[in-house]
């Protein structure tokens, strides 16, 4: 058997009824401060578009937007940075909303940093350094 989410005690329909203020008590001090102050304007225009079409896709570049409850089995398209350097891998990382997500933050599951993968050496160096991590000092 499945165990149910919870957060803090409360099950994701419970969530889901509960205002944005009373969600904030339920998250960590920084979440929590970030909603006390408010959202920006790209951050509400985000939300009422989610909440105008529940069902589309959304594509956006705000990665700071908290997860809330209203957002739980929506998809989002989130940026994760440009093609530079012949990048050929996707800009946007498509994201499905759990509810272990809540008082996350988008960009947290959008990581614009990929693994360094290194190739010959480079111009000018030396014969001996192409088997550099083969040596012991």
């Amino acid at each position: 058997m499945a165990k149910e989410f919870s957060l803090r005690g409360k099950n994701s329909e419970e969530l889901k009824s509960i205002s944005i203020e009373e969600f904030a008590r339920l998250l960590t001090s920084r979440e929590r401060r970030s909603l006390k102050r408010g959202m920006t304007d790209q951050q509400k225009k985000l939300l009422e578009k989610i909440r105008k079409n529940p069902a589309k896709f959304h594509k956006t570049h705000i990665r700071n937007m908290i997860i809330l409850p209203e957002m739980i089995g929506k998809k989002f398209g989130v940026y994760k940075g440009g093609a530079a350097g012949g990048d050929k891998s996707s800009k946007w990382v498509t994201l499905d909303v759990t509810p272990h997500m809540l008082g996350f933050r988008l960009g947290d599951f959008a990581i614009p940093v990929k693994r360094v993968q290194h190739s010959a050496p480079g111009i000018g160096a030396s014969k001996s350094t192409k088997h550099a991590s083969m040596k012991t000092t």
